[in-house]
């Protein structure tokens, strides 16, 4: 099992092991053909939820001067999880990924809902199958994904389902 990240330094107070881990930068998608190719059976991705997120919008190269449609992305998950209008287009608005989490957890602070909840454990999940899909479509083998999405405080947002059961084999 492999941890693909951005976050050492937040991988470290969780307990993973350093032998474990694979520093990444913007090619995500060939670093996971490679794992699928070198016959690697599970990738926990953690990193900060601007980079992630694009990969549940089927964007394997995450530089930005490449691709972006982060708030498009994030927009699109807020609607699947039945927000209303005028959320979506304040989300959609917002100046960057950051602010629109700020956006959604005051939404949350305020009104009491489970914004953050819902839509990044819909974002993860949605990581966690195209990743699977993208490895497959490029080298023919199943990898078993996991993603755990942190903020810019370093503060965790969402553990998927399938990254909780991964941290707890390599911790």
């Amino acid at each position: 099992c492999w941890v693909c990240l951005e976050g050492l330094d937040l991988a470290a107070k969780l307990g993973i092991n350093p032998d474990r881990l694979v520093k990444t930068a913007n090619w995500l998608g060939p670093l996971l053909v490679e794992a699928g190719l070198q016959g690697v059976k599970a990738v926990l991705l953690f990193g900060y939820h601007g980079k992630l997120i694009k990969l549940a919008g089927g964007i394997f190269h995450t530089h930005h001067h490449l691709a972006d449609g982060r708030l498009e992305i994030l927009t699109a998950h807020c609607a699947q999880v039945g927000l209303p209008t005028p959320v979506l287009q304040a989300v959609f608005a917002s100046s960057t990924a950051e602010a629109a989490l700020k956006y959604l957890r005051d939404l949350d602070a305020t009104e009491g809902s489970l914004a953050v909840s819902q839509v990044y454990s819909a974002i993860a999940e949605t990581i966690d199958r195209r990743s699977q899909d993208y490895i497959f479509n490029h080298s023919e083998h199943r990898i078993k994904i996991g993603s755990i999405l942190f903020d810019r405080d370093r503060q965790i947002i969402i553990k998927g389902q399938t990254a909780s059961t991964l941290l707890a084999l390599l911790c």
